[in-house]
Order: C-alpha cells, then structure tokens, then sequence
C-alpha cells in the first residue's frame, strides 16, 4: 500500500506539471519562486521521498527560465546539505557562472566526480568558484592547479581545507621561485612538508636577495648578509611538530645502538624525509642542519659524501637518492655512472670534502 506522503506528494507534481503546460514564463518564475521557498523553509523536515519530489519539480520549472532566477534558485539551494541532488548538478553543469557559481563554491551535494568533470571543462571562474569549496580533495585540487590560472592556483593554495598532493606542492614550489606572491602563499600553509618549505626558503631568499642587490648594489655585501641570516632564522622556526618528532625518534635509536644503516636506508624507501636526513647525519657525524642543507641541494654529490663518511653502501645510499628525486619531482639520471662515483670516492676525500664545505659555510653566507 502507498504511503500518504508519496501520494501527497504525487498529486502535488501532477498539479505543477499541469499549471507548468499552459502557464506563462512570469507564472513559471513565480511558481519557482513559491516551490522554493516551501523548500527551503522546511528542508530539515523532508524524506528522501519529499526531496526526490522536490527534484523533479525544480527540474521542470528551470526549463526556459531567466538566467537571474536560475541564479536566485542557485544561491539559495547551495548552502543546504540535503538540497536535491538532480537539480544541484544541473545548476552547478550550467555555462553561465551567475547560476553555477553558488552551487560551485558550497553546495554539499555536489559529488566528487561532477566537480573533478567541471574542472577539467569548464573556465577560470567555474575553477575559481570550485576553489573556495570548504574541502577540497587531493584530485580535485591536482586539476586546479594544472589548469588554473594565477587567481585560480593562489585561491586554491590560499584554501585551509584544500588538501595538496606530492605532485602539486612540487610543482607550485617550482613555480613559486618566479612568483613572490606565490611563495607566500605556499610558505603560510601548516601543512607544508619540511622539505618543499625548505625548498621554498631556499628559492625564495635567493629571489629577495637579487632584487635587493639590484636596488642597492653598493650594500650587496651586507644584504647578502642579512638575507642569509635572516633565512636561517625562518628556517630554524620552521622546525614542524612533526619534524621534532622525527627527530627524537631517530636520536632515541642512535642512543640505544639501534641505527644504522639498514634503518636509514629504510626510512628513505618510506619516503620519511626527516627521518632519513636525521639518521644520515648521525651516522656521518654531521649537525642535523649541515645534513639537511645537502639534502635539499639539486646535486646529489652531498649525499654521496655524507653516506661515503657513515659507510653506507650503494644500495643504501641509492634509496636515499631516490627519495630526494621523488620527493622534488626531478628526473632521474644514470643510476650506473652515480654508482661508479660513488664506489671510487673514497673515505678520507669525503672527510676533506665536507671539511672544505664547513668552512664555507662559516666564512661566506651561501647563496
């Protein structure tokens, strides 16, 4: 047997459907107008039933309708959860960004494969509306910075709730060093893994620091100064809780006799940068910033030396320098030549090596 709602329910769109074939454009607005309001004032109320009624009634009064009572519906449908869904997507797929912008930037209803198919067809403002979304997903945010433009990457960046993946954070960095604002955007995330915001800084002060020789060449010398002193600031505090954790970690097993380099060689397979850079640096008998400097550097001839002193083997040593390549997004190069430099440098050169480096790094601010 039907249930009274459902028939209620019934009747009420055979009479819209009705009223809809022979009424005017003006009645189909107004009745718009009405059918949403009824909505809206007791959204909380309805069934599923009562919503999926509600669809297929929105959905018939939009038909050759102005663009501003699309957008009116739009805006007033977007900031309820349990709106109708059929409607939500026909409002959000519409090419005018009046109606689909609402939908866009709040509605709940919207799922994720219909934002991700917006995203990758529709314009800037349809991709600068889905970046003020609450939540963003990793997919969903890959999309927008691939296709967006400055307006739209920086929104998206700028998101608390935009949810960046490996391969988006390492292309924004690299695009983040021609571009300050952008860099600023980044750096402000709390999120940001410590290598891409060492990364960052680094970029970054090498940017400031030309624009400011540039301005004042006779004070290029102190700038340079300054601008180092105040990175290794930045960078000291940018010491994440995470980071710390890290960190007390591997200081806890080097205490106990229980680093070494198997463990090292699988924190970098794990993709645990301060892990690996904490463990590389114990066991080569390095200050953990010294290590960290080589870490983030483009060469991998750092590493080379740093594992040569700890007496890591390549296998080890190849682990790691796979991670800085995975993690910076750069190309792989060739694994034999590295391997055949690698078993020729011997022990005492890398001691010299990274003696010499010390020394410049005490005496001359890095660029």
């Amino acid at each position: 047997m039907r249930s009274k709602s459902a028939t209620s329910s019934e009747n009420l769109l055979e009479e819209l459907q009705a009223a809809l074939s022979h009424g005017t454009v003006a009645r189909r607005v107004e009745t718009l107008r009405r059918v949403t309001d009824l909505f809206v004032g007791n959204a909380v109320d309805y069934s599923d039933d009562h919503v999926r009624v509600f669809d297929d009634v929105f959905q018939c009064l939009i038909e050759q309708i102005e663009v501003s009572a699309r957008a009116l519906l739009a805006d007033r449908l977007a900031p309820i959860a349990s709106a109708p869904p059929k409607i939500i997507r026909t409002l959000a797929l519409d090419e005018v960004i009046e109606v689909s912008g609402p939908v866009l930037s709040k509605s709940e209803r919207l799922d994720e494969a219909t934002l991700i198919e917006i995203a990758r067809s529709r314009g800037q403002a349809h991709l600068k509306a889905i970046s003020l979304r609450r939540v963003l997903s990793e997919a969903l945010t890959d999309v927008l910075v691939t296709r967006g433009n400055e307006d739209v990457v920086q929104s998206t960046v700028s998101n608390p709730g935009a949810r960046l993946s490996e391969g988006s954070l390492t292309d924004l960095v690299n695009r983040a060093e021609r571009d300050d604002d952008l860099a600023t955007c980044i750096g402000l995330r709390p999120d940001l893994p410590r290598h891409h915001y060492l990364k960052l800084i680094a970029k970054a002060s090498l940017s400031v620091r030309k624009k400011l020789e540039a301005a004042h060449p006779g004070l290029a010398e102190e700038v340079s100064s300054v601008v180092q002193e105040a990175a290794q600031r930045v960078r000291a505090a940018a010491t994440t809780r995470q980071t710390e954790t890290a960190r007390a970690l591997v200081k806890s097993l080097h205490e106990d006799g229980r680093l070494n380099e198997f463990q090292v060689s699988t924190f970098a397979e794990q993709g645990k940068f301060d892990e690996t850079n904490a463990g590389l640096a114990a066991l080569a008998g390095v200050a953990i910033e010294t290590a960290e400097t080589i870490m983030i550097d483009s060469r991998t001839e750092g590493v080379m030396i740093l594992a040569k002193i700890a007496g890591m083997s390549w296998s080890s040593v190849r682990a790691i320098i796979a991670m800085r390549e995975k993690l910076s997004g750069g190309s792989q190069t060739d694994t034999l030549t590295r391997r055949d430099t690698y078993e020729a440098l011997r022990s005492s050169t890398a001691q010299q090596v990274l003696r010499f480096y010390r020394m410049q790094q005490s005496t001359t601010p890095a660029s």
